[in-house]
């Protein structure tokens, strides 16, 4: 077993040197978004298949990430620093280098490897050196830094599109992250022991990727109405799930336990996590699409609608976390998910009426809420779960924060692109359907107070 070695370095400086890899990452698919009415004009594609460039790249993030528990275990944090920056970089060449859709495709799951290696790797280091009572702040404090890649991302990319070409994105990032690899390289350490010989569960990795890309193929083939192929799908995707839980009664290599979903306060957090997920990820690629078609803005604008909301959310992080550290977790959570849902409200019952500026508010007010209930769902479970579930429950949040990332893309692009009433324009149509989305929302937001009431509950029968 290999030792830790000594701390020359502030942790959170290594902390910060992976947040920001992953800043880019999420800055690359943010910038994504706002593109598609370009890349389909470019490429002659439609709309449900140029948005796998941001469902293709969140499910390959998200199967990576089901690895995080193995590879905390059987890697040195700086081994994996260095392969997430080579898969980024080698996807930025592919992507601004591509001459059809499919190379591009081709480099968003490859570089989906920087986030999906990086985000739980930097939990992971929070985990090793933070004492659990300071928990919500100092991830707080990383996820301000991941989090002004949504409040710069659809403004970079709108940008982008409308006085260069979208390739721009690829090229200009490349060479920030080769500065990211020499100084991660220097600077970050180990701070807990690894396990040299640790045998990977490859059969139930296979079988669950399996699954997840068979559902989230058959949403997309749901988009394209194609009926009978979602119906086979879906069954795919449930009969291999099931052989996966079967198969985890009873392995014995690593890959992560289910037994952390007997924890309450994993499970009534877990759940509020990832639909606050399919909500923000399905927003933000609804709204700047909706304001483009319903009220043909710019797609500069289309991006700039929601900076206000992204600067609040990234840089409110910290103050959000401090207050769970603080006040507990009424306030914060509370207070997050009712902002959540009245906005969503606003918009599924005047988003036509309200304007430009009206779905500009309307999302200030979303993403507040979002990201004060966001952060503090997994920083408020963390500190309630056992601590030998920790590294499990860590892979299990950031995997399904990218799967319902991309289930949210594809979902809220399927009901949106869904309304096609006679008489109606298109841009008629595009209203309705996005209404029927934030209608769901809404009812997301329902059910997560119920959720976070059960949640907070629990501190009160154990403390």
């Amino acid at each position: 077993m290999q030792a830790p070695a000594v701390r020359q370095e502030n942790p959170m400086v290594v902390v910060a040197i992976v947040a920001l890899m992953s800043f880019m990452g999420v800055l690359t698919e943010t910038s994504m978004n706002v593109t598609f009415p370009a890349l389909m004009r470019e490429f002659n594609e439609s709309l449900s298949t140029v948005q796998w460039v941001t469902s293709g790249y969140l499910l390959m993030a998200a199967l990576i990430m089901l690895t995080s528990a193995y590879m905390k275990r059987r890697f040195t944090n700086r081994q994996l620093f260095i392969i997430a920056v080579i898969l980024f970089s080698l996807g930025d060449i592919i992507c601004g280098s591509a001459f059809n859709f499919w190379m591009l495709l081709v480099g968003r799951v490859i570089q989906a490897g920087c986030v999906g290696i990086c985000t739980p790797l930097m939990v992971n280091i929070i985990l090793d050196v933070v004492p659990a009572i300071k928990l919500g702040t100092y991830i707080g404090l990383a996820n301000l830094i991941i989090l002004v890649a949504p409040a710069l991302g659809p403004t970079f990319g709108g940008a982008v599109v409308a006085f260069a070409s979208w390739r721009v994105i690829f090229w200009v990032t490349l060479p920030l992250a080769l500065i990211l690899l020499a100084m991660g390289t220097k600077r970050i350490r180990q701070y807990a022991p690894i396990e040299g010989k640790y045998a990977f569960d490859w059969t139930r990795f296979l079988i669950l990727g399996a699954a997840l890309i068979c559902l989230i193929i058959g949403l997309n083939d749901l988009g394209l109405h194609s009926y009978i192929t979602f119906a086979i799908l879906l069954a795919a995707s449930i009969i291999l799930t099931g052989i996966f839980v079967r198969l985890s009664s009873s392995a014995t290599k690593a890959l992560f336990s289910l037994s952390v979903f007997k924890e309450k306060a994993f499970l009534f957090s877990f759940l509020p996590y990832i639909m606050l997920q399919f909500s923000n990820v399905g927003i933000n690629f609804l709204l700047p699409n909706y304001v483009q078609e319903v009220f043909q803005a710019t797609s500069l604008i289309g991006g700039l609608i929601l900076l206000p909301g992204s600067m609040f959310n990234c840089f409110g992080q910290p103050i959000y976390g401090w207050m769970l550290d603080r006040f507990g977790g009424k306030m914060p959570l509370y207070i997050g998910d009712i902002l959540f849902t009245f906005s969503l409200i606003g918009l599924a019952f005047g988003g036509s009426q309200l304007g430009i500026w009206g779905i500009t508010l309307a999302y200030l007010v979303f993403a507040i809420g979002r990201s004060m209930a966001f952060g503090n769902s997994v920083a408020y479970g963390l500190k309630h779960i056992d601590k030998k579930f920790r590294n499990d429950a860590n892979a299990l949040y950031n995997t399904g924060q990218q799967v319902t990332g991309a289930i949210g893309t594809t979902v809220l692009a399927l009901i949106m692109d869904s309304v096609n009433r006679a008489g109606y324009t298109h841009a008629e149509n595009i209203s309705v359907g996005s209404t029927m989305a934030f209608i769901l929302l809404v009812v997301f937001g329902v059910v997560i107070f119920y959720l976070f009431h059960h949640l907070l509950n629990l501190k009160t029968k154990t403390n």
